[in-house]
C-alpha cells in the first residue's frame, strides 16, 4: 500500500550558492510578514477579513511592485501565503497563539508544494538537488530507507547547515515479530514494558545543561544586540553559536535515540498498546507557586521525547502491518487497576509498587500499568469479558507483505483494533498540493 514518507538530505552548497539561498529565505520571510501585516491592518482598521485566496490573487500585482520576486516560482510564494493562513486557522481553533511577525534570522526556509520549480537527481542515496527557479544545482548527501516518487520539498536552514526535506510516495516494508506489548511512559524511567523490562531515560538535556549554563553566563558578559540601537559584538555571536551547537547536538541525540528505541520495540512486536496522554497539558506552564518544580518536571518530560517516540512507534508498526492502539487513561485507569483481577486499588504518586488489596498481586507500578494497557487492548475495551486468551501463540516473522495472512490464534478483538487505526496528520507540503 502506497503511503507518504519524508526523507531529509543535507545540502552542501558553494559559497555563492549559499548566499543565493539566504537571499531566497529572507525574501520569503518578508513575504510572510507582509501577508501577516495585510491581514492585521485590514481587520484592525477596516474590520474586514482577508482570506488566502484574496492574497493569492494579489500576487501578480505584488510582483509588479517588487520585481525581485518575479524570479521565484508562483507555487512557492503561494505556499508561504498558505503558512500564514495555516497559522490563523490554528489560532481560530484554539490550537495556538495569534500569529506573530518572523525575524529574518529565525525564519527557516520555504516550501515547493508540487514538482514545479525543483528536481532531485537521486535514487535515494546521495545525489544532486536542482532549484529551477533560482538556477541552482546543489550536492546533497543522505540515504532514504525506502525511495519512491518525490512530491513536495521544503528547503530549510537550521542555523548552521542547509537541508532538503522531501516527501515521497512509496511502499515501505518492515519486518516484525509475533509479540504483543504494553508500554508505560515516564520521565524517570523512559519506558516500562509489560514484559518487565525498563528503558532508562537518556537525559541528554541534563548532561548538557551544565555546559549550556556556563556558556550562557559568558554570553551575558558580552555586548548583546539591541533593536535599532546596538549591534552584537563578535564575541557575543561566537558564544551564541557555541550554545546553538550544544543544543543542536542534544536534539540530534534525542531524535536518534527515539528512532532506535522504536525500531527495537517494533522488530519483535506486531501489536503495541499504550496510554493516551495529553502532553500539551502535562507540559503547560504553571501559574502561581512551585514554578521551579513544574519547570523541572516539564524539562524532564520533554527530554524523554514521549510524543516523538510514540509517533515513531506508531508509523513503524503500521509499516509492518501491525496494530497500534492507545488506551483511554481516564476510563481504564491503568495506574490504579490490577492486571490480574482487574479491580482498582488507589495509590499516590509516592507508591511505586502495586499491591492489590483484592487478590494480593504485587508488581512494580509502571510494569503493572503496562500490563493493564496490553490486557485492555486484547479485550477490545475495559468493559470486555475477563476470559481472554494470551496472544503468545501467534506466528512470528511477519512482514508488511504478508500482514494480511494473520494467524488463527489471534483473537477477534485484535482484528477489531485494526479498524481503529487513524490516518496520520497531513503535512503542510502535501496540503498545499491542492492550492490553485
Amino acid at each position: 500500500m502506497a503511503t507518504t514518507r519524508r526523507v531529509t538530505f543535507k545540502l552542501y552548497p558553494k559559497k555563492s550558492t549559499e548566499q543565493k539561498l539566504h537571499y531566497a529565505r529572507k525574501a520569503h520571510c518578508d513575504l510572510y510578514n507582509a501577508a501577516l501585516s495585510h491581514r492585521k491592518t485590514q481587520y484592525q482598521q477596516f474590520g474586514s477579513s482577508v482570506s488566502y485566496f484574496d492574497q493569492q490573487n494579489s500576487l501578480p500585482e505584488f510582483k509588479e511592485e517588487l520585481p525581485e520576486y518575479k524570479e521565484f516560482g508562483s507555487h512557492t510564494l503561494q505556499a508561504t501565503l498558505k503558512r500564514v493562513d495555516f497559522a490563523y486557522q490554528r489560532f481560530f481553533k484554539g490550537l495556538g497563539k495569534s500569529p506573530r511577525f518572523k525575524k529574518r534570522r529565525n525564519y527557516r526556509g520555504w516550501t515547493y508544494p508540487d514538482k514545479a520549480g525543483w528536481k532531485v537527481h537521486s535514487n535515494g542515496k546521495n545525489g544532486y538537488f536542482e532549484l529551477k527557479d533560482l538556477g541552482l544545482k546543489i550536492r546533497m548527501r543522505g540515504q532514504a530507507r525506502t525511495w519512491g516518487n518525490p512530491n513536495t520539498c521544503t528547503i530549510f536552514f537550521d542555523g548552521k547547515d542547509w537541508y532538503a526535506s522531501i516527501t515521497v510516495n512509496c511502499e515501505p516494508t518492515r519486518e516484525t515479530g509475533c509479540g504483543a506489548i504494553g508500554l508505560d511512559f515516564g520521565c524517570k524511567v523512559a519506558i516500562a514494558t509489560s514484559e518487565g523490562e525498563f528503558i532508562e531515560a537518556p537525559k541528554f538535556q541534563a548532561k548538557a545543561q551544565e555546559k549550556v549554563n556556563q556558556l550562557s553566563k559568558n554570553l551575558r558578559r558580552k555586548r548583546r544586540p539591541e533593536k535599532r540601537k546596538v549591534k552584537a559584538s563578535r564575541r557575543w555571536k561566537k558564544h551564541q553559536k557555541q550554545i546553538s551547537r550544544v543544543k543542536r547536538k542534544v536534539s540530534n541525540q534525542r531524535h536518534d535515540w527515539s528512532h532506535q528505541v522504536a525500531s527495537q520495540i517494533v522488530s519483535s512486536n506486531s501489536m503495541v498498546a499504550t496510554e493516551k496522554l495529553n502532553l500539551t497539558g502535562m507540559t503547560r506552564k504553571v501559574k502561581g507557586k512551585r514554578k521551579k518544580q513544574k519547570t523541572g518536571l516539564n524539562r524532564n518530560l520533554l527530554d524523554v521525547a514521549i510524543g516523538m517516540t510514540k509517533d515513531n512507534i506508531k508509523y513503524k508498526v503500521e509499516e509492518a502491518g501491525g496494530i497500534y492502539t492507545e488506551i483511554p487513561t481516564r476510563t481504564v485507569k491503568p495506574t490504579q487497576r490490577c492486571a490480574k483481577c482487574w479491580k482498582l486499588t488507589k495509590k499516590t504518586l509516592s507508591d511505586r509498587v502495586h499491591n492489590c488489596q483484592h487478590c494480593g498481586h504485587s508488581e512494580n507500578r509502571d510494569i503493572n500499568a503496562a500490563q493493564v494497557m496490553l490486557e485492555s487492548a486484547l479485550r477490545g475495551g475495559e468493559s470486555a469479558s475477563l476470559d481472554v486468551e494470551s496472544p503468545s501463540s501467534t506466528s512470528c516473522g511477519r512482514t508488511s507483505h504478508d500482514s494480511e495472512e494473520t494467524s488463527e490464534s489471534v483473537s477477534s478483538s485484535m482484528r477489531q483494533l485494526g479498524a481503529k487505526r487513524g490516518a496520520t496528520q497531513a503535512e503542510l507540503g502535501s496540503a498545499l498540493e491542492s492550492a490553485p
